[in-house]
């Protein structure tokens, strides 16, 4: 029997019985109440509304001591009107002098903050949510999270407000998070999903209202928000957002560019978006890494068009990879559910090269498909399939696929996936793997094996990403943090990998052992040690090795700092490898980081040893109207970015002035031949 047809029979068996096993969570419900007008959201709860609110507390600790109550008391108050839910924290704390409050960008990261977060099971599916937080300045940060926890996404974005305030007992915020910004299914007497979290970083505090699971992210393990009656007048159903760009580069005169999108919902679960000659000039450039592999360097996406329901495409054999896909001219997408299914359609076309021929200048084009459908089966656990495709002069490449991700306990789980690609490799075209887990709040385990054929990649990375195949692989990996109330350290983290793999006839290739442990002082200083052993078979047996230590401080409130060194061996030359962190909050308003990242190989035949300098600073004014600077060289391909940006969001998210200056920007790896150039851009929401 084939290793494609036991795979086959594996996973039917395991979605048909391991399933049947999925736990149900035991839920209490928070009854909706409905306030006659809406409360002014300034940060302070002085409206008479909040005095009618349903109020919930009781915050249970996530870390550092799982399952105790919450040495600070956080009390939630939830209401709502027809156009939105209103949600406010009252956060106590007995020490106000001491709440962190450094970020100040828009979808900041919020882990050294104290902050708050609202998430929202709006389907009751168990394993879908939309999550927004916020800092005690009211920075907005917000999200999507899928696969019950698995899969979080902080690249959607939605027009909300929020608002903070300091007080005498600690802090407090409102949220307004209107229903239009949502998808639900509509109704009178409806009921979602809904958990509230707190984050007291200077103790390394996270608390949930309800739970904790085993994830601060596990949607099974929600509450329950009943009788809200959410039907369609506060659906706004369509938007128009046209832009204008002109383009002035030195010696190169000026250009302009017209475009827009158009959104719209075809009902409260289920939306679209189409997009004429979008751009994308103006998004901050990918940021220049090392790459000590012989595989291809993963860039995550950053163009908007791409990034709404880029949830759903998250897998380990990843099918659709959206930086495959150029500048487009025009593309479509649809998200969200319908008829008891999670859904995802994505179309879009860019010209793939371009030729001249006497003089006269013609494009070939190719068309980019993905479909992408998924389903809840026994509560939080999923069944999906992905079909991706392109098409250039009649010819289709592409791969279609099945997944899995089961829960069968609160700890216990398994994924698992089937792919067979298509395309001009008709022999070796099937990848399949199965990894059951074990995850606590504290430990994860996982043994995962791989199987991928050797024709997989050549049609899959067309569209997909994968960066090897041939493979019959192993992995194991084993983690677990150690917290303490007291003493020299607060936390301990170590982390085991295992990995091994042989070609499909039999022949070792790689073997890799590496393990990490991470020291928390509780004096806020962190040394992180690593050792890498690894066997490679390329032209040559390769005898791969790098040990490092990282140490550094981080304050928790917007400043750190933060050294490593390496040495070892890589594919015959000796390595040496340095990097410099830093963080300063300079001002509320002012943050700057910067980093640096020296790699020296000796011998280097492939002139690969380099220096990469990263700065980035931001000052805002206001939430809405801010200035930022990104700054970046790779000295072995003599890159030099420079990007000054001010925007001045005045409808946001999507409606803004842009002003920029650029130089030197490219793809990542790739070196610039942009000039000095000046950019202004106005998108309009109507």
């Amino acid at each position: 029997m084939g290793d494609g047809r036991r795979c086959r029979i594996l996973l039917v068996a395991v979605l048909v019985f391991g399933s049947l096993g999925a736990f149900a969570a035991e839920e209490s419900s928070i009854p909706a109440v409905v306030f006659p007008t809406a409360p002014v959201i300034d940060g302070v709860l002085d409206d008479e509304v909040w005095e009618t609110a349903a109020t919930v507390e009781g915050f249970i600790q996530f870390q550092p001591e799982f399952g105790a109550p919450s040495p600070f008391r956080t009390v939630v108050l939830v209401g709502y009107t027809s156009e939105a839910l209103y949600v406010a924290f009252r956060c106590f704390d007995s020490d106000p002098g001491r709440i962190a409050a450094a970020v100040t960008s828009r979808d900041g990261n919020l882990r050294d903050d104290d902050s708050v977060t609202v998430l929202l099971d709006t389907n009751l599916d168990r394993r879908t949510a939309y999550y927004f937080a916020t800092n005690s300045l009211g920075v907005q940060l917000d999200g999507k999270v899928a696969n019950n926890g698995r899969t979080v996404d902080d690249k959607w974005d939605a027009t909300w407000i929020s608002a903070s305030a300091r007080t005498s007992e600690g802090w407090t915020a409102e949220f307004e998070i209107p229903f239009r910004m949502l998808r639900f299914e509509s109704g009178e007497d409806v009921s979602w999903g809904v958990n509230f979290r707190r984050r007291v970083p200077r103790r390394l505090e996270t608390s949930l209202w309800s739970g904790p699971g085993e994830s601060i992210w596990r949607v099974s393990e929600f509450e329950v928000l009943t009788s809200l009656d959410v039907r369609s007048q506060g659906l706004k159903k369509f938007a128009v957002i046209p832009y204008g760009l002109v383009v002035a580069e030195k010696d190169r005169g000026v250009d302009t560019k017209f475009g827009g999108d158009i959104r719209f919902r075809i009902s409260s679960e289920l939306s679209a978006d189409i997009t004429v000659n979008p751009d994308f000039a103006l998004i901050e450039a990918d940021v220049e890494e090392i790459n000590l592999s012989r595989f291809e360097h993963f860039v995550p996406e950053k163009r908007p068009f791409f990034l709404e329901g880029i949830e759903m495409y998250s897998q380990r054999i990843r099918q659709f990879y959206s930086r495959r896909i150029g500048d487009i001219t025009a593309g479509g997408k649809m998200v969200g559910g319908l008829g008891g299914f999670d859904l995802a359609v994505l179309a879009s076309r860019a010209d793939l090269y371009s030729e001249e021929v006497d003089g006269t200048v013609s494009s070939t084009a190719a068309d980019y498909t993905v479909l992408r459908v998924q389903r809840g089966v026994f509560g939080p656990s999923t069944i999906g399939l992905l079909a991706a495709n392109r098409r250039v002069e009649g010819e289709n490449v592409g791969s279609i696929g099945a997944d899995m991700t089961l829960f069968f306990t609160d700890t216990l789980g398994m994924t698992g996936q089937l792919v067979r690609s298509h395309g001009p490799t008709n022999d070796g075209t099937l990848g399949w793997f199965l990894r059951p887990a074990f995850d606590s709040a504290n430990s994860h385990f996982h043994v995962r094996y791989t199987s991928l054929d050797a024709g997989l990649q050549e049609n899959m990375n067309v569209i997909g990403f994968l960066r090897d195949d041939d493979r019959r692989e192993w992995d194991a990996n084993i983690e677990h943090t150690f917290w303490f109330n007291k003493g020299v350290f607060e936390k301990i983290k170590g982390d085991v990998n295992y990995n091994r793999y042989t070609g499909q006839e039999g022949v070792l290739r790689s073997e890799e052992t590496n393990a990490e442990f991470r020291f928390v002082f509780s004096s806020r200083w962190e040394v992180e040690l690593e050792y890498v052993d690894e066997f490679r078979l390329e032209e040559i047996e390769f005898d791969n090795s790098i040990a490092s230590v990282k140490v550094g401080y981080d304050n928790r409130a917007g400043r750190s700092i933060f050294v490593s060194y390496g040495t070892g061996t890589n594919f015959g030359s000796d390595l040496k490898l340095a990097a410099f962190e830093l963080q300063y909050r300079l001002s509320k308003a002012w943050e700057l980081s910067y980093e640096l990242t020296w790699l020296e190989l000796d011998p280097d035949p492939e002139m690969e040893s380099t220096w990469i300098h990263v700065l980035r600073s931001s000052y805002y004014f206001t939430n809405d109207l801010f200035v930022s600077l990104f700054v970046q060289t790779n000295s072995v391909i003599s890159k030099e970015n420079v990007q000054l940006l001010g925007v001045w969001r005045f409808k946001p998210p999507f409606g803004s002035l842009q002003l920029a200056y650029q130089r030197g920007t490219s793809e990542f790896g790739e070196p610039s031949e942009q000039g000095d150039t000046l950019f202004t851009k106005l998108s309009w929401v109507f």
